[in-house]
C-alpha cells in the first residue's frame, strides 16, 4: 500500500482534491482482499476479557394506602395516614463495566447502579465477584465499583486511550451486555464528536457511533483499533428500544477523571469558573461582531470567582479553552471538566470583535459544609426534602441566576411523601402557612411542625406556584 501510494499520491491529490497533508494521513484503505479478509478477532481476545457484566438490585420502601385508588377517600387518608403500610419493591437493573486497574476496579455507568442495595459482576471467563460502590458520579453518569474478595488475583484491564485524537470516521468496536445474552462484540465507526442534546448527564458532550448499542451496553467499552479505551458507552436514540446505528459514549477523557479519583479513593473535585453562559445565535452573533454564532457568552460572573479574577465582563464570548474550539457552553463545561484542579487554564475569548486571551485560576468551588444543608425526615410531607442555603456556585449547579437567594431544594428522595407532594430539585421554598422561609433553622421548625394543611409557595424557574397539601 506504501508503493501504491508513491505511486497514486498526486493523482489522488487531483482527482479526489485532498491537500497534501491529507495524502499523507497514515489512515489506509484495503487495497487488496486479502486487506478486506482481516478480521477484528486479534483486537477482540486482547479487549474482550477486560469487560464485565454488571448486575444491580435496588430494594425500595414504598407506603402505600389502601385508599390510594379511592378518589374520595384518599383526600383525607392518603400516604400519611395510620392506616398506610410499608411494601418493599425490588428492582434489577443490567450492564456493562470496564476493569481499569488490575486490583479490580470497575468503571461503569452510574444510572446502571445509582440507588443498587446489591452489586456484582460476572467477568468474561464466568466468575462472578461481589462489588463495592466506590464512587458514583452522576453528574457524568459514571460510577466506580471495587471488586471484594479478590482473593489476589490480577485482573486484566483496558488502558486509557485519548478522546481528542478521535476523528469521524474512525474504527471503533463497542463492547457490553446487550438485552443479557452475554458479552457481544460490535464494530462500527466514529459517526461524530461533540455531539450535545443527549440528556443522560450534565456533560452533554459525547461520541456517536454507529456501533450497534443496545440495552445492557451502558458502561461498556467503546475501544480503537489499538486497543485502547476512549469511550464508555451509556446512551442510544431508538424508538424501537433497540438499535438503529446512533449510539452514545461518554469520551475517556472525561472518564479518566472519575476513573482516577475512584482508584484514589477520593471525590471527583472540578474546577468552577463561576460564569454563567449562554449559546449563540445568529442575532446575538452579529450585534457581538461575530462573524458566525460559535462560541459561549458570558451572561453573568459570581463576585470573587476565577472569571471574575481573571477579568472577565458579560457579553465576552469565549471561543477556545487550551486551544480547544468552543462552539457552545456545553464543550466549555466539557473541557473545564476534564482539567485538574490546582493549575490555570487558557482561555481564548472575544470582547467587541476583538480577539483577547486570559489566565484562569483553576479553582473548586466553594464547598458547603453540613451546616448549610438540611434533609428533613421524620413524619412529615417534606420527609425526604434536602435543602441548601443559596450561594453563587450552588445555583451555577441548579442553572439559577447569581443574585437569587434563600432557602433552596437540593434533593428529593424517591418515593418519600416530598417526592409525592411534587417538589424538585431547584424550586426555591419561599412561604410555608404563613412563615417566610429565610433560613434553615426557620425551614426545620415550619416542615416538623404539627400541621392539617401546608398552604406552601415556592419560586421555580420564573414562576411562583401557590398550593395547599393536606397534612
Amino acid at each position: 500500500m506504501r508503493n501504491l501510494g508513491r505511486i497514486f499520491g498526486i493523482t489522488l491529490i487531483v482527482a479526489l482534491g485532498l491537500s497534501p497533508a491529507l495524502a499523507q494521513d497514515t489512515r489506509t484503505l484495503p487495497d487488496n482482499r486479502q486487506q478486506i479478509e482481516l478480521s477484528f478477532a486479534p483486537l477482540v481476545k486482547q479487549v474482550a476479557p477486560a469487560v464485565v457484566n454488571v448486575y444491580a438490585t435496588t430494594v425500595s420502601q414504598q407506603t402505600v394506602s389502601p385508599f390510594a385508588n379511592d378518589p374520595f377517600f384518599s383526600q383525607f387518608f392518603g400516604r400519611n395516614s395510620p392506616f398506610s403500610r410499608r411494601r418493599s419493591q425490588t428492582e434489577h437493573s443490567l450492564g456493562s463495566g470496564v476493569i481499569i486497574d488490575a486490583s479490580g476496579v470497575v468503571l461503569t455507568n452510574s444510572h446502571v447502579v445509582n440507588g443498587a442495595t446489591d452489586i456484582k459482576v460476572t467477568a468474561s471467563d464466568g466468575h462472578e465477584y461481589a462489588v463495592d460502590l466506590v464512587l458514583n458520579d452522576t453528574k457524568t453518569d459514571l460510577a466506580v465499583l471495587r471488586i471484594k474478595d479478590a482473593g489476589g488475583r490480577t485482573f486484566p484491564t483496558l488502558h486509557f486511550g485519548n478522546s481528542d485524537k478521535l476523528e469521524v470516521g474512525d474504527l471503533v468496536l463497542a463492547i457490553g451486555n446487550p438485552f443479557g445474552v452475554g458479552q457481544t462484540v460490535t464494530s462500527g465507526i466514529v459517526s461524530a464528536l461533540a455531539r450535545t442534546g443527549v440528556e443522560v448527564s450534565d456533560y452533554s458532550f459525547f461520541i456517536q457511533t454507529d456501533a450497534a448499542i443496545n440495552p445492557g451496553n451502558s458502561g461498556g467499552a467503546l475501544v480503537d483499533m489499538h486497543g485502547n479505551l476512549v469511550g464508555i458507552n451509556s446512551a442510544i436514540y431508538t424508538r424501537s428500544g433497540g438499535s438503529v446505528g446512533i449510539g452514545f459514549a461518554i469520551p475517556v477523557n472525561m472518564a479518566k477523571t472519575v476513573a482516577q479519583a475512584g482508584i484514589a479513593g477520593t471525590s471527583v473535585v472540578r474546577p468552577w469558573f463561576g460564569a454563567q453562559l449562554q449559546a449563540l445565535n445568529e442575532d446575538l452573533a452579529k450585534s457581538l461582531n461575530l462573524d458566525v454564532p460559535h462560541g459561549a457568552l458570558i451572561t453573568d460572573i459570581a463576585k470573587g470567582s476565577p472569571a471574575d479574577q481573571a477579568g472577565f465582563k458579560p457579553g465576552d464570548v469565549v471561543t477556545a479553552v487550551n486551544g480547544f474550539e468552543i462552539d457552545d457552553p456545553r464543550a466549555f463545561d466539557f473541557r473545564l471538566a476534564t482539567l485538574p484542579v490546582g493549575g490555570s487554564a487558557d482561555i481564548a475569548f472575544k470582547r467587541d470583535g476583538a480577539n483577547q486571551d486570559a489566565r484562569v485560576a483553576l479553582r473548586a468551588a466553594p464547598s458547603q459544609t453540613a451546616a448549610d444543608k438540611l434533609t428533613i425526615s421524620g413524619n412529615s410531607i417534606f420527609s425526604g426534602l434536602t435543602a441548601a442555603a443559596l450561594e453563587p456556585a450552588l445555583a451555577q449547579e441548579l442553572g439559577l441566576p447569581f443574585a437569587a437567594s434563600g432557602i433552596v431544594v437540593t434533593d428529593v428522595a424517591p418515593n418519600t411523601p416530598a417526592d409525592s407532594v411534587g417538589f424538585k430539585k431547584g424550586d426555591i421554598l419561599i412561604n410555608l402557612n404563613g412563615t417566610d422561609i429565610s433560613d434553615l433553622k426557620t425551614l426545620d421548625r415550619a416542615a416538623n411542625s404539627n400541621q392539617h394543611g401546608w398552604q406552601i409557595t415556592l419560586r421555580r424557574g420564573n414562576r411562583t406556584i401557590r398550593s395547599y397539601v393536606n397534612g
